[in-house]
């Protein structure tokens, strides 16, 4: 297969892997999110420590995510781009993310995201995931009212 095949074949399973990471999620299937994240995965997330190592602590991270949403989760990915290459990708997007609080009423933000994947023996994993938000240097304030 020549390397523009490779490519578009790349881009799009990892696209594939991308979206159903994204059903995983908005079925709150802790499990089934970590199947998409390679053993030694590094995550960077936007609370609670600098940094997980490995899918066991990143797991246990995501039961705690899901256990401060009370009602149906809200996760987005928008603006989405990938480039790839046979065995290693890259990809970032914009994710709207939340859901409703305990009153009903529902709470969004948009957080920046960076992912890198792997592929090997013919599956591609996550081995790095990076959520931000941007911040106001003079206040320390998130700024979670950011619209693309």
């Amino acid at each position: 297969m020549d390397t523009a095949a490779y490519k578009v074949r790349s881009e799009d399973q990892v696209r594939d892997l991308l979206h159903s990471w994204l059903n995983a999620v908005r079925a709150k299937d802790v499990d089934a999110i970590a199947s998409h994240y390679a053993p030694d995965i590094v995550a960077f997330d936007a609370i609670a420590q600098l940094q997980f190592k490995g899918v066991d602590a990143y797991s246990q991270h995501w039961k705690a995510c899901m256990d401060m949403c009370e009602g149906a989760m809200t996760f987005e990915i928008h603006d989405l781009a990938i480039a790839a290459g046979e065995d290693v990708a890259f990809g970032h997007y914009l994710s709207r993310c939340g859901g409703a609080d305990a009153n009903g009423e529902e709470k969004f933000c948009w957080m920046r995201v960076s992912v890198g994947c792997r592929k090997k023996a013919d599956q591609w994993t996550i081995v790095h995931e990076h959520f931000s938000a941007p911040f106001d240097m003079e206040t320390g304030k998130v700024l979670f009212g950011l619209e693309p």
